[in-house]
């Protein structure tokens, strides 16, 4: 078994691959837009607004499938980094962050 700080290490990777994912998918005019950083607190306010809004929680009508409006989670991200002072982001603009960061995810699972 791995020791705590080996997690954290191999957490720590996966997030940078993902990061690097996401700015590689994202529309040529965006990919100067948002630093690494940006995109890693993007992914963590991700996570939240899953963990708080209960949308995993729920089950659609398929099993296997949960839908999931990636509007709706782009702008939830643009006002928690407002409240955070991150910054003012246009939610048309981390929809694309927002949807490669689905992109990625899907492809984990597979």
């Amino acid at each position: 078994m791995a020791d705590f700080e080996e997690e954290l290490r191999l957490d720590a990777e996966e997030e940078a691959r993902e990061a690097e994912f996401i700015s590689c998918n994202l529309p040529n005019d965006l990919k100067d837009k948002f630093s690494t950083d940006d995109i890693l607190y993007m992914m963590n306010a991700i996570v939240d607004y899953y963990m708080e809004s209960g949308v995993l929680d729920t089950k659609g009508a398929d099993d296997d499938f949960v839908d999931i409006n990636l509007e709706t989670v782009a702008e939830y991200v643009c006002k928690k980094a407002a409240e955070e002072n991150r910054g003012k982001f246009n939610p048309d603009d981390v929809f694309f962050v927002v949807q490669a960061d689905m992109d990625f995810q899907e492809q984990c699972l597979d």
